[in-house]
This record gives C-alpha cells, sequence and structure tokens, in this order.
C-alpha cells in the first residue's frame, strides 16, 4: 500500500461509534455522509466475514436504522430459510408469534443470537409507529430448510387433495426438510420429480381449488409448493456441476438472487440484504461459484452495491471442524498481518469505519490497489480446527466490492438459550 492509497483510505473513513455498543447509543450522525455514498442504490449487501461476530450483528443492525429512517428502505433479506423466515415476518409487521421461538425456527444457529434478536425487536417497535404499507419486512431468501413450506403444503393438499398429501408425511418430498444441498444427489430424481408435479398439479387445478377454499389459500399453497421445488433443486444436485449443469451451490445463490430481485420488486422501498460475504460480493466465491452479488450486479448495475464487512483480531463463533452438528464455540485469533486488506485498512485507521471504495475510481494509485490482488479473511458457519488462523481468501476490491466496514476487535455473538 502505498503513501498515497494509506491518506486516502484515512481521509475517506466513516467512523462510526463503537461496534461493542448496544442499541441506546445516539442515532446515527456520524452515517450522514452515506447518504451521498447510497443515492441511487436500490439493494444494498451487508456482508460479514464471519457469522459468528457480535460487532457485525450489531453494525448491520445501526445500519439497517439508519437505511429505514434516513433512505427510504423497507426490505431486509436473510440468508435464511425462505420457508421458516415467515413466522419473523409475522412477529415484526403484527406481533404474532414469539420472537425467540422465530428465530429457532430459521433452523441456523447463526441467527439464533441475542443481537439478532435485538434487529428483530427494533424491527417490531418501528413497524409500530408507521402505516402497514410501509412497514420493514424480514423476509428469508434462502431455499433450504423448507421445513414449515413442507407442513403449510401438507394441510393444504389434505383439503385439496387428500391422495397428494402422503408425498409429504413419510413420502418423498418428507426427506427435504432437514436436507442440504448435494445430500440427495444421485438419488434424489424422484424427489425432485414429485415437487415439480405438485406444482403443476396446482396450477392446472387452480380455479377448481379457488371455488373450493378461495383464491389466497390457492395462491398460499402454491407458493409453498415452489418453496419446496427450489429445496428439492438444491438437494438433488451436487454441489459443483459438470461444466453443462451448475451445482447446488451455484444454484443456491441465483435463486437467492432471484428472491431479492422479486421483494425489491414488490416493496414501496428499497431492500437491504444480510449475508456472508461470500455471497454479497460480485465475483464469484470458493472458487468459481457465481455468487448472489454477482447475478444482483448484473441486473441492477451501480444500484447494487456491496458493503463487504471485516475484523482486525479478537473472536469469534463458529462450529469446530467443518461440522455441521457440533455447537458453536469461540475461535480466538490475531491479527491477519500488515499485507491483508484487514491490516492496511487498521493501519490507516484503527478505529472501526466505513470506506466507500467507488470513491477511489478515479485517483489512478487508489484504482491501482483496488484491482491488485489482496487477501482477506473469511469464515464461514464452521471453521478447521487449527488451520483456520491461517486462512487467507484471495480478493481484488475493486471487482469485487463497492465499500468495506472494519471492526477492529471481533467477540462471539451470543446464543440465544
Amino acid at each position: 500500500m502505498t503513501e498515497e492509497v494509506r491518506r486516502w483510505l484515512t481521509e475517506n473513513a466513516v467512523r462510526v461509534q463503537d461496534a461493542h455498543a448496544g442499541t441506546s447509543e445516539p442515532e446515527h450522525g456520524e452515517l450522514a455522509p452515506l447518504r451521498e455514498v447510497l443515492d441511487g442504490v436500490r439493494v444494498l449487501g451487508m456482508g460479514e466475514a464471519t457469522h459468528g461476530t457480535a460487532e457485525f450483528f450489531r453494525l448491520k443492525g445501526r445500519l439497517l436504522r439508519f437505511l429505514v429512517r434516513e433512505s427510504g428502505f423497507t426490505g431486509l433479506a436473510m440468508e435464511a430459510s425462505a420457508s421458516a423466515a415467515r413466522a419473523v415476518d409475522d412477529y415484526v409487521v403484527d406481533g404474532t408469534g414469539d420472537a425467540v421461538g422465530a428465530l429457532a425456527g430459521l433452523g441456523f444457529w447463526t441467527w439464533r443470537t441475542r443481537e439478532m434478536l435485538d434487529v428483530v425487536e427494533w424491527m417490531r417497535e418501528h413497524n409500530r409507529t408507521v402505516p402497514r404499507e410501509r412497514a420493514v419486512r424480514f423476509v428469508g431468501i434462502d431455499p433450504q430448510r423448507p421445513g414449515p413450506a413442507l407442513t403449510a403444503l401438507e394441510a393444504a393438499l389434505r383439503r385439496l387433495a387428500p391422495e397428494r398429501a402422503e408425498l409429504i408425511g413419510g413420502g418423498p418430498l418428507g426427506a427435504l426438510a432437514d436436507a442440504r444441498p448435494g445430500s440427495l444427489a444421485g438419488r434424489g430424481g424422484q424427489v425432485l420429480a414429485e415437487a415439480r408435479e405438485l406444482v403443476r398439479f396446482l396450477e392446472e387445478g387452480r380455479g377448481e381449488f379457488t371455488a373450493r377454499v378461495g383464491a389466497d389459500a390457492v395462491e398460499d399453497a402454491l407458493g409453498h409448493a415452489r418453496r419446496v421445488v427450489a429445496a428439492a433443486d438444491l438437494a438433488c444436485r451436487p454441489l459443483r456441476g459438470d461444466g453443462e449443469e451448475p451445482g447446488a451451490l451455484a444454484v443456491r445463490d441465483r435463486q437467492m438472487a432471484q428472491e431479492v430481485v422479486a421483494l425489491e420488486e414488490r416493496l414501496p422501498g428499497k431492500v437491504a440484504v444480510w449475508a456472508h460475504n461470500g455471497h454479497v460480493l460480485s465475483g464469484c466465491y470458493s472458487g468459481d461459484v457465481p455468487a448472489m452479488g454477482q447475478h444482483l450486479r448484473s441486473h441492477y448495475g451501480e444500484r447494487y452495491y456491496a458493503l463487504g464487512l471485516l475484523f482486525g483480531e479478537g473472536a469469534f463463533h463458529a462450529r469446530p471442524g467443518n461440522s455441521a452438528t457440533r455447537p458453536p464455540r469461540p475461535h480466538r485469533i490475531s491479527s491477519a498481518g500488515p499485507r491483508s486488506v484487514e491490516g492496511q485498512l487498521a493501519a490507516a485507521t484503527p478505529e472501526d469505519h466505513l470506506i466507500d471504495l467507488r470513491s477511489g475510481r478515479a485517483r489512478p494509485a487508489v484504482a491501482q490497489w483496488l484491482h491488485s490482488p489482496q487477501f482477506v479473511r473469511s469464515f464461514g458457519a464452521s471453521v478447521p480446527r487449527v488451520t483456520y488462523r491461517f486462512q487467507l481468501t484471495p480478493t481484488v476490491l475493486g471487482r469485487e466490492y463497492d465499500g468495506l466496514a472494519y471492526v477492529a476487535r471481533s467477540t462471539p455473538s451470543v446464543p440465544l438459550s
């Protein structure tokens, strides 16, 4: 990093109040520069280098409050089950149900935290103060874990076509409730075929069914059936494609992007997306998997803004040993070193801050830095036992991100009991 780049990073840093603070901090004065930065943006991707950093939750919660109050955002699209997230949305819009139970129902430990509960409770309190049509919606975009859709679809079929309900209760579609991407690859052809056949059946019988139970009930059943098809499509593909057909990882990100676009088109305001850095970035992750952000960039152009969240040192929650079942535990980690992007950001501005990378495009030295190969940290919901400490992911900032947020110290998110 040259001295000119260091000066630019320092001069353009938007310092944010201590991300260790709760939700009672003074509101948003230092975030005012973001109004101009996000002018014209329809979808903001808010990433995270780990799923288990408390400060990322708190910073994104602060950003969401600013976006809603100052920039016309009315949707939060979560990297969470599209089926199960409806219970959270019912709570934040109407106060229906229990917030803790709804978060547990999402099926991912990553969102079952005190910090996420604070975000949901703020959404509920905000929605009490605005007309229903301006309520901030909580929408899942991940086709995984369609258990609630299966349950609702089975109940609908018992009214419309009882003989088909058995496809779910103990039938082939029941296997999808806990299926993961690729988990049925090579043996799930019947599952996907049955799911698609259910959609066809409901569409062809729409007129008859509407006369019996009403249009809303039929459309609701069709929505659940389509979510089941999306989940089956993921489960029945291999994780990686074969050159002709994309794999489950690529299809998942494409489907998440489609859900975001559909949400933005039906809501009155703009949409904030909450997901891992690997999903919001505008390139590929895991080597060659086109990220959700790449699809959103193709659709929206500069109206999509990819914000990556990075941290300096500390600890974060993750499952050990790349396990999908072991409970998360704290993982401690020191600085990534001076040559990492995190190290360079810390050298320029040690405090928590945001930086708009788009503003550096016109400066040759900065543009060269933005388009030079670099390395950042990136951890998923689980990490290798020891080698995670040395794990770095290649990036070209100018190609993959529009902005970065830096948190100097990470502490583990707090699980809900």
